[in-house]
């Protein structure tokens, strides 16, 4: 199963924090991690073996959406900033959009996600 790991920058540590919270789980043989670039990177100097795609800002986003669009991505964890804005929303909404299309889960803050790792888990 891939799973995708993106961050904004106002809470890559909440997600570094929540994958090591759920390390039993995502350090699995059969689950493989892909991370927007500077997300990957956090994750990665946590002890995660991750496949780093461009930054968000940069296309990483859209990279991620593609591989939903294929049948690559299974679930996307993506923790939203809500307090800042970003440059790039039309990505962000882009790949929320895909999500929805293609009905792949998604969640947007920790609480959401925790949800995801205890269905993962069973």
């Amino acid at each position: 199963m891939e799973i995708a790991i993106i961050a904004h920058d106002g809470m890559k540590d909440k997600m570094v924090t929540f994958l090591a919270a759920h390390k039993d789980i995502l350090i699995k043989e059969q689950v493989k991690l892909i991370a927007t670039g500077t997300t990957g990177g956090r994750a990665e100097e946590a002890g995660f073996t991750v496949r780093k795609m461009l930054s968000g800002p940069l296309g990483g986003d859209a990279q991620i959406a593609g591989r939903v669009a294929e049948g690559k991505t299974a679930m996307v964890l993506f923790f939203k900033d809500p307090l800042s804005s970003h440059a790039h929303d039309a990505d962000i909404n882009m790949l929320i959009r895909v999500c929805d299309v293609h009905n792949v889960p998604i969640a947007t803050n920790p609480a959401s996600a925790e949800l995801f790792m205890q269905a993962v888990a069973l």
